[in-house]
C-alpha cells in the first residue's frame, strides 16, 4: 500500500473519532472508549511493526508499555519531575531498555525471541512488586497512587478532564502514526521486509540485521514507552495488574484482527477490539471467550483480518469496472 493510501485512510479513521467528541463528550464511558482507541491503536501499531513488518516476534509489547508507565510515574511522583517532562523521558527509558532486550534476541530465530521477550514480560511483575521495584519507588503490590495530571499552559489532561485529554492523545496518535507511515515506506521499511523475507538476502544487499533489528526494538520501545506514560497520568494509578495476560491477549486480538503485517489495518482492529471488549465487560469471564471465537473465526475466513476483507471487496469493484467497460 502507498504512503498516500495509508494516510488517508488513517486521516479517514482518526477524522471519524476526532469529531465524536462533539456528540457524546458528556458520556465519561464513550469518552473512555475512544480515549483507549487511541491509545492502543499505537501501542498495536508498534508491535505490528517490530512483528508483522521486521518479521521479529517479539512478545514484549506489554512489558515495555508497563515500563513506560512506571518510569513516568516513578519521576513524577518520587522524583517531581514535572508529567511532560516525564513522560517524553519514559519514552527514552523505555527505548534504552527495549535495545537492551534486543540485543540478546540478534542471533536467535523466531520462536526463542519470542520466548525470550515473553519471559522478560513475565519476570517483571515479580521485580516491580519485589525489593528493587520498591526501592526504585514502584509501591511493590500496592503500586502507584495518586500519579499527576499532565498541565500545559494551565490546561489540565486528565481523567476528570476527559475532552482536553482526548484531543492531546489524539494529537500524539496522529504524530506517532504519520512516525510509522514514514519508517514503512522509507529505506528503514525496505529493510525490515527484507530481513522478515531472508536475512542471507538482506545481507547481500548491504542491509545490517544488527543495526535494524536493534533500530525496530528502540523505536517501537520508545513510542510504546511514550503512550505507557501518557496513560498513566490519564487514569492517575498504576498496578501491575497492567501485565495480565488479559491485556496481553486483547493487544494480540487487535492485531490478528486488523491484519498482521497490513498497516493500517490494525488501527481498525484496535477500533473493533476495544469497543467490543468495552461491550461485552457485562459478560465477565465469558468476554474473552467470545473474543476468542471471533479471532477464529477471523483467522479462518480472514488470515488477513478485516484489511484482507477490504482488499477482496476493492477486487470485486474493480472487476465489475472492468467487465462494464468490455
Amino acid at each position: 500500500m502507498q504512503a498516500k493510501s495509508m494516510i488517508k485512510i488513517l486521516a479517514v479513521i482518526y477524522g471519524i473519532i476526532g469529531i465524536l467528541p462533539i456528540f457524546v463528550s458528556d458520556s465519561s464511558i464513550m469518552m473512555r472508549i475512544l480515549t483507549m482507541i487511541l491509545i492502543w491503536s499505537v501501542v498495536a501499531s508498534c508491535w505490528d511493526l517490530i512483528m508483522g513488518y521486521a518479521g521479529i516476534f517479539s512478545f514484549g509489547q506489554v512489558a515495555f508499555y508497563v515500563i513506560g508507565a512506571y518510569s513516568s510515574a516513578i519521576l513524577s511522583v518520587s522524583l517531581n519531575v514535572p508529567p511532560v517532562v516525564a513522560v517524553l523521558m519514559a519514552g527514552i527509558i523505555t527505548a534504552i531498555i527495549g535495545v537492551l532486550v534486543g540485543l540478546p534476541c540478534l542471533k536467535l530465530a523466531g520462536p526463542y525471541i519470542a520466548l525470550v521477550t515473553f519471559a522478560f514480560q513475565l519476570a517483571l511483575e515479580p521485580f516491580l512488586k519485589g525489593p528493587l521495584g520498591k526501592a526504585i519507588g514502584s509501591g511493590g503490590s500496592r503500586g502507584i497512587i495518586s500519579v499527576p495530571p499532565i498541565e500545559i499552559f494551565g490546561i489540565s489532561f486528565s481523567s476528570s478532564n476527559l475532552v482536553p485529554f482526548f484531543y492531546l492523545t489524539l494529537i500524539m496518535t496522529l504524530v506517532c502514526s504519520v512516525i510509522i507511515v514514514v519508517i514503512l515506506k522509507s529505506h528503514w521499511g525496505t529493510a525490515f521486509l527484507a530481513l522478515k523475507d531472508s536475512e542471507d538476502f538482506a545481507a547481500s544487499l548491504g542491509v545490517s540485521a544488527f543495526k535494524y533489528k536493534l533500530l525496530v526494538f528502540g523505536v517501537t520501545s520508545f513510542i510504546t514507552g511514550l503512550f505507557g506514560a501518557l496513560y498513566v497520568h490519564y487514569v492517575g494509578i498504576l498496578s501491575t495488574r497492567m501485565l495480565s495476560m488479559e491485556v496481553f491477549t486483547v493487544l494480540l486480538i487487535m492485531i490478528v484482527v486488523g491484519g498482521i503485517g497490513q498497516y493500517p489495518g490494525v488501527v481498525l482492529g484496535a477500533v473493533v477490539t476495544v469497543t467490543m471488549n468495552e461491550l461485552l465487560r457485562p459478560m465477565g469471564i465469558y468476554r474473552l471467550l467470545i473474543m476468542g471465537g471471533m479471532v477464529v473465526i477471523i483467522v479462518l475466513l480472514l488470515p488477513d483480518g478485516v484489511t484482507g476483507l477490504f482488499k477482496k471487496l476493492s477486487f470485486f469493484r474493480s472487476a465489475g469496472k472492468r467487465e462494464q467497460v468490455q
